[in-house]
């Protein structure tokens, strides 16, 4: 079985394959604090619960933008299940050309994204992950990654908003009524959830014309499904996509 592992600045999400075939899936904080025995000793907890044997791991799988964590994953990778994880970065096969002007620039969760995106779909793509940052990656008909946009997170914009207006409370992100709010908290999630399902959309309005073409648009992370519901440019959700580039990529290099 192999543990692939995608280490975001907020989440980690942690997903157990027997072959293609995704068993579990845990969603945890990232802890920058938390030491090797402590992540080993939580993920054999996972294991345990869902009666999932760790002895079976033989192989694992990280992508990271905490780059603080790799120490501590290693050690927890060589302890707990006696194996050397592979890191995607430079270096590791991805099946992918990488367009972007300085490849080691781009997060190793967005090419992860493209790479299972690409697998799936065989076609131009658009790939939207909702993390902490929200990110846009363009892949072209021919299965190139040709880069993309970053924008704040949803989260991150929530915060901002009641931080900086002392006068607005903090607000559930949920579609209100009406787009017209007619008291404070439906007025903020008008202006949060129409307004970030009208930049989705508007960027990828954009990035299609660079692209000259008419790419599919497939959103995954923690918000996709509700952004989703809503947008008139998402096509397709996938929450499993970046594990699912994690194993492909685990196989590629194998």
């Amino acid at each position: 079985m192999l543990l692939a592992i995608d280490v975001g600045n907020t989440n980690t999400v942690l997903g157990v394959f027997e072959g293609a075939r995704l068993l579990q899936s845990w969603r945890i904080e990232t802890s920058h604090s938390r030491t090797g025995d402590e992540y080993g000793i939580l993920i054999r907890q996972l294991f345990t619960l869902t009666g999932l044997d760790h002895k079976k791991i033989h192989a694992v799988a990280i992508s990271s933008v905490v780059p603080p964590m790799a120490f501590t994953l290693r050690q927890m990778s060589n302890r707990y299940f006696e194996v050397e994880p592979l890191f995607v970065g430079p270096g590791v096969k991805t099946g992918m050309p990488i367009l972007y002007e300085n490849p080691r620039e781009v997060g190793a969760d967005r090419v992860v994204n493209a790479v299972a995106a690409f697998e799936k779909w065989k076609s131009a793509l658009i790939v939207v992950d909702f993390g902490t940052a929200t990110t846009f990656d363009a892949v072209t008909p021919k299965g190139e990654y040709l880069g993309g946009a970053i924008c704040p997170g949803i989260t991150i914009s929530m915060e901002a908003l009641f931080r900086s207006a002392s006068k607005l409370p903090r607000v559930e992100f949920q579609r209100p009524p009406h787009v017209v709010g007619r008291n404070t908290i439906h007025s903020m999630q008008a202006g949060l959830v129409f307004g970030y399902v009208a930049l989705v959309d508007g960027l990828c309005v954009r990035m299609a014309e660079e692209l000259g073409t008419s790419p599919k648009v497939v959103a995954t992370g923690g918000l996709a499904s509700l952004v989703a519901g809503i947008s008139a440019a998402i096509s397709e959700v996938d929450d499993q996509l970046t594990l699912d580039g994690l194993r492909i990529i685990y196989g590629r290099n194998r």
